[in-house]
């Protein structure tokens, strides 16, 4: 019975651990901005809802398929090495059950909201599959990973009204250069390690201060999409604020990094983006509620 009932307890806890289910703050809220800004309001509850149980589902699915396929290479990673699978603290069968239960959760929220998305969910089921592979090949895996990213939002417009014009795929792409941006200089962390492992990254390809140069740039084109879609949509004074409090943490997100002093790199990359998607956030439900 004291296995069972440490299992029960001890489980939750790991598979939160694999899926850094803290993350989840910086694609959620741009979910909900997506569906705030596709009704010019407030979301049914039940639409609300079933687009979080959706995005936790996709999200789970996602990390454990990334888990799962790089279980190798992280365990050839001293930052890695700890993590579930490659430390032994779960197996890849749990892992791969996980994912199977993930898919199912996705795939209830996705069959309670439009009916169109229920022809599109296959597009970001097979985008999970393929990033993990992408670093193997190519240093466009960072644009790969915001472009999925950047499916949160298009995704809860879709799912609540069925259409997608061109505002949503705007949204949508200010959030895919915002995630490829950070996660340009999230590949710092692992540069020496992923030239000696035969990896890609934009940082073994061109090094770190064109990572710097290609962050910086993306991060600015981030501000003007998030403009642009305001331009295209009938919104009021809060969202223009959220806008300029986005580009405000961007330019104190780079601040806090150099290409000679990485000492800062964690709290620009984890601290500082789950802000500006909560503030955004806000700044859009405001709006919205007005």
């Amino acid at each position: 019975m004291t296995g069972t009932a440490g299992a029960l307890t001890r489980y939750p806890g790991l598979f939160a651990s694999l899926v850094k289910i803290e993350h989840t703050v910086f694609a959620l809220p741009f979910a909900y901005v997506g569906a705030l800004l596709a009704v010019d309001g407030i979301p049914t509850a039940q639409d609300l809802l079933w687009i979080t149980v959706a995005m936790v589902g996709a999200r789970s699915l996602a990390m454990g398929l990334n888990r799962l396929i790089d279980a190798g290479v992280d365990a050839r990673n001293p930052r890695t090495a700890g993590r579930e699978l490659p430390s032994g603290r779960l197996r890849p069968w749990q892992v791969a059950a996980f994912c199977a239960g993930a898919l199912a959760l996705f795939l209830v929220a996705v069959w309670q909201l439009e009916p169109v998305v229920r022809w599109l969910w296959p597009i970001p089921v097979a985008a999970f599959v393929a990033y993990p592979y992408l670093k193997r090949f190519t240093w466009l895996s960072h644009a790969w990973l915001g472009a999925v990213d950047g499916l949160a939002p298009v995704g809860a417009w879709v799912a609540i009204t069925g259409e997608l014009p061109w505002q949503a795929w705007t949204l949508g792409a200010a959030v895919a250069v915002w995630i490829a941006g950070f996660d340009l200089l999230y590949a710092l962390f692992d540069v020496d390690v992923d030239r000696a492992q035969g990896l890609h990254s934009f940082a073994t390809r061109f090094g770190v201060r064109a990572t710097f140069a290609a962050a910086r740039a993306l991060h600015l084109l981030t501000v003007v999409l998030l403009a642009v879609a305001g331009a295209g949509l009938d919104v009021g004074v809060a969202y223009w604020l959220g806008v300029a409090a986005v580009a405000a943490l961007l330019l104190y997100e780079h601040s806090l990094v150099a290409p000679d002093d990485l000492s800062r790199l964690d709290a620009a990359f984890f601290t500082v983006n789950g802000v500006i998607s909560l503030v955004f956030f806000a700044f859009v439900l405001a709006d919205a509620a007005a």
